[in-house]
């Protein structure tokens, strides 16, 4: 764990002294770069790893230079799909950690907050990439201008199904549904033009929703589709969601998995077009685990782990029939993927092997890939060449899932044991209790605070059964409730027996009794209902 936490700062402090406020470091030339918009991204990246490491004081620094630093009122192109996962899945989960670092939280906080806000203006400039004919957003979007007029409408299977984590936080956090309702849109577009087989491919046309590459498997493309069905379903109590991916689960488990390899098919007739294992793949040990299907999830690792041991790292592509790397595709960009169901799986087993694992890790990144100014992406596992980047995900998610793995007692491991009470605005809240739902850039977000600030869904509540009291009570004919005197205005309700004879009394009387149950109802209701039905709060 010690060793892990020198790493995290030999490759952080070297990008503060080389390369901020770029997005990236590159530590063979000890400068800097902008990879994905210009947002010091590897600095928003690492915030939350800060804390975790349990450096209170440099997380409550960042804070105050990010909110200085960062405009998004920017003229660049940026992929909607990093741009969601890194910056909005990133501020999201230092705003939701800010009171445990001891911040200074503002009056509402969950519900409001400077990260929050930023973090909406963030994901704003990402919303015109979704005003498609089918709801699946554009992969790339200009910051200052939105969609380009010449733009592509061929986007990657995940980068369409990766925002429901994210974007439902922000709805629940903020109380606007907009970011909520175009990820449902997107996730359910890409469930309705699966194929009869039940699978997906890797890249759709957004406009006309055909499928331009048709091959189907776990990796690159659409593997955090599938994660986030199984994330949304945990975070949002969704059985919507997860019903949507254990379909998928069995098409796959049908059509591409082989010796517990999975392997690439042709989507429409499951035969098989690659039969390779991506690095990226090796997420889905750990999505195993979360939905219990352990001792599948530790077979297919050990098969993964294999190929760890005989290069050192996972080559972006692994030959499965060959027992080797792919041509050009034999780097290393220090991905976080097999240390992260290691994690997972260390959770759910204590089997020490997964241990070793993470050991085996730390020296081969340490061995390869350390450079004076930080840790290089390798660029052939073969022979060890290094390229000059390293990637933002280095510090937000290999470091933190290698930390977690060797820490058992971090607050991210919480039980619910325990736990701190917040008030806000709408009421006593609980968080940090535990059971944080990663995003895929290993941000971490309470799922309890969604429950935060949720007012206005009480309300409507009480006032629909307010309705539904009142017309049972109609339906029923059963117009004998008399106001208490308590509530008493100078008028109590009369029987219908009271009515007067001319024609058409009943009906005004009725309407009257209508009207005194909703706008006086026995029990304290702190909302008043106006004679034609417009809810006014009583802070308005």
């Amino acid at each position: 764990r010690e060793r892990v936490r020198a790493m995290f700062y030999h490759a952080y402090e070297h990008y503060l002294e080389s390369a901020f406020p770029y997005d990236e470091l590159r530590p063979l030339t000890c400068d800097g770069q902008d990879t994905w918009g210009s947002f010091s991204l590897t600095l928003i990246d690492a915030l939350d790893t800060l804390l975790i490491l349990g450096n209170v004081s440099e997380f409550q620094r960042v804070v105050n230079v990010l909110q200085e630093g960062v405009d998004f009122d920017i003229d660049v192109n940026a992929s909607v799909f990093e741009t969601n996962i890194r910056v909005v899945g990133g501020l999201l989960s230092a705003h939701l950690l800010s009171k445990k670092a001891g911040i200074e939280v503002e009056v509402g906080w969950p519900c409001s907050g400077p990260l929050l806000r930023m973090a909406e203006e963030a994901a704003r400039k990402l919303l015109p990439a979704f005003q498609t004919p089918t709801g699946m957003p554009y992969g790339t979007v200009n910051l200052l201008h939105g969609v380009n007029p010449g733009e592509t409408p061929v986007t990657c299977t995940a980068g369409i199904g990766t925002f429901i984590v994210e974007f439902a936080t922000l709805s629940h956090l903020t109380g606007d549904p907009v970011f909520e309702d175009v990820a449902r849109k997107a996730l359910k577009a890409l469930w309705k033009n699966r194929s009869d087989i039940g699978l997906v491919g890797n890249h759709i046309d957004v406009i006309t929703a055909k499928w331009v590459a048709q091959d189907a498997g776990i990796g690159a493309g659409v593997d955090s589709y599938f994660e986030y069905l199984v994330k949304g379903a945990i975070l949002l109590q969704d059985k919507e969601l997860m019903s949507m991916f254990l379909e998928y689960n069995k098409a796959i488990k049908n059509y591409t998995k082989f010796d517990d390899w999975y392997l690439w098919v042709q989507m429409y007739k499951g035969t098989v077009s690659m039969p390779v294992f991506q690095s990226l793949e090796a997420y889905w040990p750990g999505l195993q685990s979360l939905i219990g299907d352990v001792d599948n999830a530790m077979r297919t690792f050990l098969n993964y782990y294999t190929v760890w041991k005989q290069f050192g790292g996972l080559p972006e592509f692994y030959n499965i029939p060959q027992g080797y790397t792919v041509d050009k595709r034999e780097g290393y960009p220090l991905r976080p993927e097999l240390i992260e169901s290691a994690m997972y799986l260390y959770r759910a087993t204590r089997d020490p092997m997964l241990l070793e694992l993470g050991r085996d890790a730390v020296e081969s990144i340490e061995k390869i890939s350390k450079v004076d100014c930080g840790f290089a992406t390798i660029k052939d596992l073969r022979d060890h060449r290094l390229d000059n980047r390293m990637e933002s995900f280095f510090l937000a998610e290999t470091v933190k899932y290698l930390y977690l793995l060797f820490d058992p007692d971090n607050f991210i491991h919480n039980d619910g044991s325990v736990f701190d009470v917040v008030i806000t605005p709408y009421g006593e809240c609980v968080l940090n209790a535990g059971g944080y739902v990663f995003n895929t850039e290993a941000h971490p977000i309470d799922p309890a605070a969604l429950h935060c600030c949720r007012k206005r869904k009480e309300e409507q509540w009480e006032v629909e059964d307010l309705m539904r009291e009142f017309y049972s009570l109609k339906k029923n004919k059963k117009f004998t409730l008399k106001r208490a005197p308590d509530h008493s205005e100078g008028e109590s309700a009369k029987d219908p027996e009271d009515a007067p004879s001319e024609k058409g009394g009943e009906k005004r009387n009725a309407k009257k009794n209508s009207h005194s149950l909703l706008s006086c109802p026995s029990q304290s209701f702190n909302s008043k209902l106006a004679v034609l039905g417009q809810v006014f709060l009583d802070n308005t």
